[in-house]
């Protein structure tokens, strides 16, 4: 495959804005047929960088099957990407108490972690035989070491500092990792949104040090389950309050906090959802050998799999 040098900038980007009158006039003097002459780049290609992204691809070996495995992987992390996005922007609507606004990002948050999800029918055809032909050459590379998926699961509440040390020798990425581990995560701001709205919700859970994992509690737990009963924080009736544009629809407050509750839920389910397509992936390609970072492979990520997103939100579920 041809190889290209990644640190050459990329043409600069001419994207020229276009009203409806302009489209109109144009497809009138193309008689209806598309563009095909451009005084410059495609407009797509300076839009989407379609052509940078296909030669980001240089597989190790020649073997067919590794371009699979390549882009998958490539893709995934684009998704990683997008869904962090996502849900940044719903924290900085939670933060806001734009619990209707936060709704959006969330919802398109779970269906991005669906595409997630379809990606792995991607490699579903790699038996080990089919990996075996070029793993060796990936040496100790793993997805264990994605800066991306870190910053994914430190958003949603799955933190553990010690997971950015294999990034200290990467000063940039390192002090991304660091600066999303020392912020509110999205659980953070969601049990900091229902102490906003009454609900009690100790001063030792809104004071802990966010770069911890959340443990659960059940003062969050009740929250929950008074919401999802209908009970506004103090015992009101949901809906008793007036409402603003973004929850119309919703019924009220209450009614507001339980389709961000089943927002979340989505969300967490499409994440276990990956995790566990992860695990079979794994054991489909290598079955139970070591994995190629240094962990025991598929024992390691059945463990991690204990570590749930959004617990009092589950568990809530059982004291309903």
């Amino acid at each position: 495959m041809e190889q290209t040098d990644l640190r050459v900038p990329a043409p600069a980007t001419v994207v020229r804005p276009a009203t409806p009158r302009q489209r109109a006039a144009r497809a009138a003097r193309n008689g209806g047929e598309p563009t095909l002459d451009f005084a410059d780049r495609v407009p797509y290609d300076a839009y989407v960088h379609a052509s940078t992204l296909h030669r980001l691809q240089q597989p190790l070996s020649d073997d067919p099957g590794e371009m699979s495995f390549l882009m998958v992987s490539q893709i995934m992390e684009l998704y990683f990407g997008l869904t962090r996005h996502e849900l940044r922007e719903a924290q900085r609507c939670l933060r806001a108490d734009r619990v209707g606004a936060a709704l959006a990002p969330l919802r398109r948050a779970a269906l991005h972690l669906e595409g997630l999800n379809a990606a792995w029918k991607g490699l579903r055809w790699m038996t080990p035989a089919d990996f075996n032909r070029f793993r060796n050459l990936l040496g100790e590379g793993s997805g264990f070491q994605s800066a991306m998926y870190r910053h994914l699961e430190f958003t949603l509440g799955l933190r553990d500092a010690a997971l950015i040390r294999p990034f200290r020798r990467q000063a940039e990425v390192h002090a991304e990792l660091r600066a999303t581990l020392a912020a509110p995560s999205l659980w953070d701001d969601v049990v900091a949104l229902l102490a906003r709205r009454g609900f009690a919700v100790p001063a030792e859970v809104l004071g802990r040090d966010v770069a911890e994992e959340h443990r659960p509690h059940p003062a969050v737990e009740a929250a929950w389950v008074a919401i999802y009963d209908g009970e506004e924080a103090g015992g009101g009736e949901a809906g008793d309050g007036e409402t603003t544009g973004e929850e119309a629809g919703a019924g009220g407050p209450g009614d507001e906090l339980r389709l961000l509750g089943e927002a979340l839920a989505e969300v967490a389910e499409q994440f276990g959802d990956w995790r566990w397509n992860h695990v079979k992936a794994v054991q489909r390609t290598m079955g139970a050998k070591v994995g190629s970072g240094g962990s025991a492979g598929l024992a390691w990520l059945q463990r991690s799999m204990a570590r749930v997103v959004f617990p009092e939100l589950w568990s809530a579920r059982t004291a309903m």
